[in-house]
Parts: structure tokens; sequence; C-alpha cells
């Protein structure tokens, strides 16, 4: 069978996948996009996994024509965040104070991969292959032939894994990855609040778990609580009523009454990180490329950076004629992007450490009041977490 060639085949239709198809493709650039199930359409019920999506995610998000789609009633700006520490610490970023509009954007993820999976049915530039699951990856000189059940050949290029943090791509390639699990576990759930949120974020450091509520459209949260795996699988096990109790006592009621809206979920926590994630005729990007704690909510964000960045190094090297493959134009892509991912799983990986160790208690919280009392510094931060 004769293969059906293309510049670049991505692998994985998630969030971070979908985004690169859809900005690769309206670059004019012949791509093909591999996934084994299509996205579930959304229904009314709110989704337990939401993003705090930074300004900057959102620009490229408009840009590439996704953000346009979402509904604005399911959407809401974070205006300030208010972190508590275990003992007196304590910090408010504030958008006003910081000279910005908003900090970030919470929505859903079924709503966002609807909005960016219509996004690219619309546009019709880059070949679905939905479903489709990969039998065999064969390097064959400058190119990766994939061949797909049912017989299809795809030759590329370049092959981008966007297929998540246990990415076959990552594998094939052997492109080394160390995972260092933190023994936690994410619970995730929304609730009704008695009381507004006014657009405010909320997160406790305490016993070394973090709890963040998440304002959603409305008086309703979104919680992660960011725990150790034993308390995690007893959150799991209690009735709507008794989890609900336990998340506001441990948030201090700061929204009153507390109603579960969906079930609690939980997933492991781990931190990824990657040797290299470009090798000849192979990039990855997203949750494939880096883990990172969620403490910060920035996986998703690095991620859009990752597809932004691979994005504009391709486009840019076009002009040379270099082939999408080159290792001189991914390590482009790989150089911008080693410094911002380090940082942000030194600053993630730190705190996690800082806040489990009790005896740092007393050095932690005055930080904090430090940082709270130094408005130069908050915005420092406010402008990091909108990059």
């Amino acid at each position: 069978m004769n293969p059906e060639r293309y510049q670049i085949v991505i692998v994985g239709a998630g969030l971070v996948g979908t985004a690169a198809a859809l900005a690769l493709g309206r670059q004019g650039l012949r791509v093909a996009l591999v996934e084994r199930l299509p996205p579930d359409a959304p229904g009314e019920t709110w989704d337990t996994r939401v993003y705090a999506i930074s300004p900057a995610s959102q620009h490229f998000l408009e840009r590439i024509g996704a953000w346009q789609r979402l509904d604005a009633e399911r959407i809401q700006p974070v205006f300030r965040m208010d972190v508590a520490g275990d003992v007196h610490g304590a910090i408010r970023l504030d958008a006003y104070q910081a000279g910005v509009s908003h900090l970030a954007t919470i929505l859903e993820s079924g709503r966002l991969q609807e909005a960016l999976w219509q996004s690219l049915l619309t546009d019709g530039n880059v070949a679905l292959h939905c479903p489709g699951t990969i039998e065999s990856l064969t390097r064959e000189g400058a190119a990766t032939r994939l061949t797909l059940a049912g017989g299809t050949v795809l030759e590329a290029e370049l092959v981008v894994g966007a297929d998540g943090a246990a990415s076959r791509i990552r594998e094939w390639a052997g492109l080394a990855s160390a995972l260092t699990p933190y023994g936690q576990s994410g619970v995730v759930a929304n609730f009704e609040c008695e009381h507004s949120h006014r657009g405010t974020a909320f997160q406790w450091f305490f016993d070394s778990d973090i709890l963040a509520w998440l304002p959603l459209p409305g008086n309703r949260l979104s919680m992660v609580w960011s725990t150790r795996t034993e308390h995690a699988e007893a959150c799991m096990a209690l009735d709507a009523s008794a989890l609900a109790d336990s998340v506001q006592t441990a948030g201090h009621r700061r929204l009153g009454e507390l109603r579960l809206m969906t079930p609690a979920a939980a997933f492991p926590l781990r931190l990824i990180r990657v040797a290299s994630v470009v090798a000849p005729g192979v990039a990855l990007i997203g949750d494939a490329a880096h883990g990172v704690h969620p403490l910060a909510g920035q996986g998703v964000n690095l991620g859009f950076g990752d597809a932004e960045s691979l994005v504009a190094a391709l486009t840019r090297h076009r002009q040379t004629r270099s082939y999408c493959g080159d290792i001189r134009v991914l390590q482009h892509h790989a150089r911008a992007r080693a410094e911002p991912v380090r940082r942000m799983q030194a600053l993630t990986h730190g705190l996690h450490h800082l806040f489990a160790d009790p005896r740092a208690r007393w050095p932690r919280n005055t930080g904090m009041w430090i940082v709270d009392h130094l408005p130069p510094l908050k915005t420092g931060l406010v402008r990091e977490a909108m990059s």
C-alpha cells in the first residue's frame, strides 16, 4: 500500500495535540492527527476536570480560533488568589493591583476539547485518522512510517508525541524519562457554595496537603485536594454530604455551606522529567514531555507553550527549506522550552517539599508574609503565572 505522505504526524488528540495540529494546519503544513477515539461531546453536567488557563495560553487559543467557540457562561475569570500557609503566612495576588485584567480563566476540560475539535473539523486543514490505532512505527532514512490498524500507512518527516504521560512515542524514540511519585493523589470534585467567591481562587497549605478552590461561574467551585494517597482513598469513600463537610471544614468554611455537584475522582501525582524532548524526526509536547505537581495549575499551560513554540520553530525554518524533522530545527524548539519547564518543575517540586517538611514551618510562613508585603515581588509572581 502506498503511504500517505505528511510533513507532520501528531499522535494524540488531547488538548495540546489538537491545538498543535490546528495551529500547524493553519500555517499551510501537511499535517495528520492520529487518535484512538474522538472526544465525547460535553453535556450539561459540570466537568470534574477543569483548568486554569493563563492569559498567554488564552491568546494562543484565540489565534487558532478555539477560544471564540467557548460558551461564555461556562468560563470564569480569576481576579484574585488568596494563598494561606499552615500558621500565619498568607499571600493575596490581585489582578487589579498588578495592572492586569485577570490572573487566569477557569474552564472545563471537555468544553475546551470540544472547541478545539470543532475548530479542527471546520478548518479542514488536518487529515484526521480517528479512530486510529498505531500498530508499528519504523524509521526509514529521513522519514518515519506509521502503520495503522486496518493497513493505512502514514509517512512523516516529523512525528509529534502528544500522547500523554505514558507516551508510546517517547518510548519508541528512546527518549529517557525519570518518574518521581509524590505519594499523593489529586482529589477533584465540584461544589455549589453558599456565598459568592467573587472571582477569587483559594489555596491552603497544611499538613503536607494542598487544597485549592477554583471559582466556577455562579456560586460554584472546583476543588483540587493534593493529599496523601491513603487520605485520598478515604475521601473517595465518603458520601456526598460527608465529603462536602470535610472540604468546607478544611477551607475554614470560607464560602459557607458546600453541596457536592459531581462525584469525586482521584489521580496519582508525579514529577516527570525527560532528558531530551527531541530527536531526529521526533518531538514531544505536553504531558509526554514533562509532568509537574498541580499546585500551581500550570501543567496544561506548559503544554500549550510547547505547541506554540514548536509551531514557531517549524514555520520560521520553512524559509530555509529545512525538512520538519531536522534535528537542528527541533533543537531551537527544545532550547526555547527548556528553561520555562525547568523553572516550573523546580518551583512546584520545591514548594511541595517545603510544605511537607514540618521543620520548615516558621521560615515558609514568614517567607509568605514577607512576599505579601512586597508589591513589586507579587507583581512579578503574577506576570510569571500569566506567561
